[in-house]
């Protein structure tokens, strides 16, 4: 570890917890520290080991997504979601598209429905199976579990890339569809892989599940309560964990989401262990999602042909599309004056409001604890910052 990545560290002469004479430690973890998954700090509190206090800090990435946008026309402002979660830039892209066409009225072809079905629950498999990867990683593990995720997710940015040009970046959907259909020969190739991550996932629980250190890693850690979770508006997999049935594939049925016969797992303590359970459980039933798209998928055009993207200048008006993004809710909330490009742009990211709730979910652990339950939140700081 370089000393650019070492915690600062000072002391502060104060009463211990129990009320005996000390000196509590305050670190500061980050910006550059390995286990903060980006630019980000973490200023803890420690009585010993034990933390008493924790305050993240973020912003030294951000990059004025929002205002920026407020300038772009709306479609300019596609390729920049790209960058809010890198790691899923096509559910960026079908969240924005989404709160644009029901700004506008847009209606979306069945089979470009169905694509972006495919395409986002594969964006689904890989940030799952990363995410996994890190948490073994952020617990000492050695790079195994980091390096089998990856390699799953590499044969899943190859379909991407084959059929948008990029790998992450990929700038695919458009209002009212997507930008090219699927090159011959990939539906093929994407059932393949579709067909292989149940083996996958197998061998993942078998090496993982039950090991003993994992579980004493993370069973009874990092306990988020229901009532908390949902007072603090957090979302996705860290909300299902505590045992809160929402997920808006459910609730809204947006897109062609009420045609597939998937459940909902739950957690039952809210703890690590049951994040991480949760990610491995919908990986599953993405893969069942997968399997019927791919088997049921229509002939047809794959963009509305009264859409016009050229001088594209929706009425006035305002709207809010959301998506059960891998991370949770991500949300843009647009007002249109009639011009060609937004009045207000805002996101609503699962990564920076799930953040909030860090501090509550450490209380009371170690210090070593504090880097497992990060990594179990899923952050991306593109979209804390955005």
């Amino acid at each position: 570890m370089s000393a650019a990545t070492l915690p600062a560290v000072h002391l502060t002469p104060k009463p211990s917890i129990d009320g005996s004479e000390g000196q509590l430690l305050e670190v500061s973890m980050g910006p550059q520290h390995p286990s903060t998954h980006g630019v980000f700090r973490m200023d803890v509190v420690l009585d010993g080991e034990q933390v008493v206090k924790l305050k993240p800090v973020f912003g030294y990435l951000h990059r004025n997504h929002e205002k920026i946008a407020e300038q772009e026309t709306y479609l300019g402002s596609m390729p920049y979601t790209d960058r809010l979660d890198y790691f899923c830039s096509i559910t960026n892209n079908w969240a924005y598209a989404l709160a644009v066409e029901k700004l506008a009225g847009i209606q979306v072809p069945e089979r470009a429905e169905y694509i972006r079905i495919i395409t986002g629950e594969l964006t689904r498999l890989q940030n799952h199976a990363c995410l996994i990867g890190f948490l073994m990683q952020d617990m000492g593990a050695s790079g195994t579990p980091l390096m089998y995720a990856f390699r799953e997710r590499e044969k899943i940015l190859d379909l991407l890339e084959a059929l948008t040009g990029s790998r992450m970046m990929c700038n695919y959907m458009r209002f009212g569809g997507c930008r090219v259909d699927f090159p011959t020969g990939w539906l093929q190739q994407a059932q393949k892989v579709v067909e292989a991550f149940p083996r996958f996932l197998d061998e993942y629980e078998r090496l993982l599940a039950e090991n003993e250190i994992l579980m004493a890693r993370t069973q009874g850690i990092g306990v988020l309560p229901k009532e908390l979770a949902v007072n603090a508006g957090v979302t996705g997999p860290m909300l299902r964990a505590c045992g809160v049935n929402y997920d808006i594939r459910k609730v809204d049925k947006y897109g062609i989401y009420d045609r597939f016969s998937f459940r909902v797992p739950l957690g039952e303590h809210g703890d690590v262990y049951d994040r991480y359970m949760i990610r491995l459980l919908e990986m599953r039933e993405s893969v069942k999602i997968l399997q019927e798209a791919i088997r049921d998928i229509p002939s047809g055009a794959i963009m509305d042909a009264k859409t016009k993207i050229r001088g594209f200048r929706p009425k006035a008006g305002e709207a809010y599309g959301r998506i059960e993004a891998p991370k949770g809710e991500l949300g843009f909330y647009l007002i249109s004056d009639g011009s060609p490009n937004p009045y207000r742009y805002r996101v609503r990211p699962p990564s920076l409001i799930n953040l909030t709730v860090l501090e509550d979910m450490c209380l009371s652990h170690n210090v070593a604890d504090v880097v497992v339950i990060l990594g179990s939140v899923d952050i991306v700081l593109g979209e804390v910052d955005r």
